[in-house]
């Protein structure tokens, strides 16, 4: 049994407490509001985020960052990859030096073009051994009702990464373990931007054949990213890449892929986030940082182009699929 610190209330970062506690560890959540620590401390819910679901006694909430991190072993970085910085900037006084750092985070920073491991080891001056990162086909809501899902843990220690894979070991929640850190988190940042792909094709009326057409294509795209920035193609067939984009790709619980489906249907980018709380999808940003890490390293990414044409250069989504149909013919 570990002390776990999992810095962030939404579905995902309450998803993942109740993983941790229910793999029987001692967990503190930490929320950015009072009221909703206050609220998961004395409901056991978080309505807000995943409503009817009962959290175990093992967890405790709470709005001080200091009293969440103090003498935690693992603590788990559950906020959006684009406050990332600003938070650690605010904890990494109150982290314990020999803890190891676990990011939930898939994205890519924009204007640094920082894969959250080096964002992580950056901010917090953290060795990159002690960072690890969480990613696979992890629909929050399905994992906290507990249907069975599996993951992926990835470290430069593999002990390290041994280390948290016990402690993340669940009934219903199966972790293996990788050192390929890059393949990783360029599988989960990417991924995001491909599934809003296929929900502006799902928008539009079009079928399997044009979603897995996405997806196979779009995974090619992906290796050849994180090829280029030194990752294990291998990795992109498994859960962190594969595993990933399918479940993001194809679920409507998967916010990617319902913000592209309005979209689809001819909504703005403004219309969209209204529609959806004035969230925006973690694709539409990463497609800024992932486009332009590409173009850096050289790298053909047609389907990231053209979806951050959509949501960031007025291109219609019919454009777009005329756009990727009409490119040069090729070997596959």
């Amino acid at each position: 049994m570990v002390k776990v610190a999992v810095m962030g209330a939404g579905s995902w970062g309450t998803t993942i407490a109740k993983v941790f506690a229910d793999a029987g560890n001692t967990v503190t959540l930490w929320a950015r509001r009072e009221v909703q620590a206050q609220r998961i401390q004395i409901t056991r819910e978080n309505p807000e985020y995943l409503p009817s679901l009962i959290l175990p006694p093992s967890i405790s909430a709470t709005a001080d960052a200091a009293r969440a991190l103090d003498t935690a072993d693992i603590v788990v970085l559950a906020v959006p990859s684009q406050t990332l910085r600003t938070n650690l900037e605010a904890w990494r006084e109150l982290i314990p030096g020999d803890a190891s750092l676990l990011s939930l985070a898939k994205g890519v920073e924009r204007d640094t073009n920082l894969r959250m491991s080096e964002l992580i080891a950056e901010v917090t001056g953290a060795d990159p051994s002690r960072v690890a990162v969480l990613s696979g086909p992890n629909l929050a809501r399905e994992v906290a009702l507990e249907q069975p899902a599996a993951t992926v843990i990835a470290c430069p220690d593999e002990n390290r990464a041994k280390l948290i894979q016990a402690a993340a070991a669940a009934p219903y929640f199966r972790p293996y373990t990788n050192t390929d850190v890059v393949g990783c988190e360029i599988g989960g940042a990417c991924k995001n931007v491909i599934a809003l792909a296929c929900g502006m094709a799902v928008g539009k009326g079009l079928g399997e054949n044009t979603l897995a057409t996405l997806i196979t294509r779009g995974l090619a795209e992906i290796t050849r990213l994180g090829v280029a920035l030194g990752a294990d193609a291998r990795t992109f067939s498994g859960l962190a890449g594969l595993g990933d984009l399918v479940a993001t790709c194809s679920s409507p619980l998967s916010r990617n892929r319902t913000f592209g489906e309005r979209l689809g249907r001819g909504q703005t980018l403004d219309q969209a986030r209204a529609a959806t709380n004035g969230q925006v999808a973690e694709g539409v940003i990463a497609s800024v940082a992932v486009a332009s890490l590409a173009k850096a390293h050289g790298v053909d990414m047609p389907i990231t182009d053209a979806v951050h044409a959509v949501c960031h250069e007025d291109m219609a989504v019919a454009d777009m699929i005329s756009a990727l149909m009409g490119r040069s013919k090729k070997s596959e």
